[in-house]
């Protein structure tokens, strides 16, 4: 309660400050819980094709700790799972500021960060330091200046892989020109085939794509997976949208970036379905986008994902909310008469 009324506190401040001194904060363990929440067993998940066991399927999404800095502190806030980054290979400043806006009326976020990190070398000093007690993951990306992206991803993966309990390949942020290119066939092809060879640890890997995908590219990206990239754990779905939805009501939404929040669960959702329905469980999904309760939460399931993953509404619902959000998913669960939340995967499907 008191870490929530904290938050409510530092979003008096410009985002991205706030940002940055909630990061501050954490890295001193002040609202820090002492220890992590125990959740109920009927919580526990194992990712069927990765093998990742989740003690709670509720994640936290890559963007709210990019230099790996902090996972151990939102792993005690009730996240099942902590994922860091994006990180790339060379260090990068981003995109010029203002660059993150709160859609207050429309409990949405835009951002246009840009990659904005401290490199590889820092990030991966961290990750070996970490012991949260909750499986880490790290997501990649390129530099913007850089002439061989893909290279960008394998270096990226053989410095994680040491020391990371998953890798995510992120193909899909809006705000790296000609990033999302990487998402086309021939293209995605060439990306896997090189990131395999990267992956000598053999660490569950997965795709994050975006939500902005027709039928004609969700069939093609299933294609590649189940080809060259069949040794992949799995998808992440999704990031941010490059769509203004018509209900929009705040003065901030004309801005240019990735959009997130509420006004994504939909949109989000729905390409979950879809990707869910084509591969038929081939795959570990993770479903991102949205969630801001336990019913959020509970739908992503039932549209297909393994397990679930937030960022956008800590803004507006506290650090508290990935706890919240557990009772809520272990309630839905007892009321199904379900022995464990694994088994409302798909049921919507």
């Amino acid at each position: 309660m008191l870490a929530d009324l904290g938050a409510r506190a530092i979003r008096l401040l410009p985002p991205e400050a706030a940002h940055n001194a909630t990061l501050r904060l954490l890295t001193k363990g002040i609202g820090v819980p002492a220890r992590a929440p125990v959740f109920p067993v009927g919580l526990s998940v194992t990712l069927p094709k990765s093998g990742l066991k989740l003690a709670s399927p509720v994640g936290l999404a890559a963007g709210f700790d990019k230099n790996c800095e902090v996972p151990d502190a939102m792993a005690r806030f009730g996240f099942g799972f902590v994922e860091c980054g994006t990180v790339t290979p060379k260090p990068q400043a981003g995109n010029p500021k203002p660059r993150l806006f709160r859609l207050e009326e429309d409990r949405a976020v835009i951002n246009r960060m840009g990659f904005n990190n401290y490199g590889l070398e820092y990030f991966v000093r961290r990750l070996a330091k970490c012991s949260p007690g909750v499986p880490v993951g790290a997501n990649v990306g390129a530099n913007k200046d850089s002439e061989d992206r893909t290279q960008d991803y394998v270096t990226g993966i053989e410095a994680v892989a040491p020391h990371a309990d998953y890798i995510t390949i992120n193909i899909s942020s809006p705000n790296t020109p000609g990033l999302r290119g990487l998402q086309d066939k021939a293209s995605l092809t060439a990306l896997l085939t090189r990131c395999r060879a990267a992956d000598r640890k053999g660490k569950p890997v997965f795709l994050k794509v975006a939500p902005d995908l027709d039928a004609e590219a969700i069939a093609d990206i299933c294609g590649v997976v189940r080809g060259e990239g069949a040794w992949l754990s799995g998808l992440i779905i999704s990031n941010t949208t490059l769509a203004r939805p018509s209900t929009l009501q705040d003065d901030q939404r004309t801005q240019a970036g990735g959009l997130s929040g509420a006004p994504l669960f939909h949109p989000s959702t729905a390409v979950l379905t879809r990707f869910a329905r084509e591969l038929r469980g081939e795959f570990d999904l993770i479903g991102a986008g949205g969630i801001a309760s336990g019913a959020d939460a509970y739908r992503k399931l039932r549209a297909g994902a393994h397990a679930v993953q937030l960022y956008s509404m800590l803004v507006y619902e506290g650090p508290g909310l990935a706890a919240r959000i557990a009772g809520e998913l272990d309630a839905a669960r007892a009321k199904d008469g379900f022995a464990s939340i694994a088994e409302a995967t798909g049921k919507d499907l």
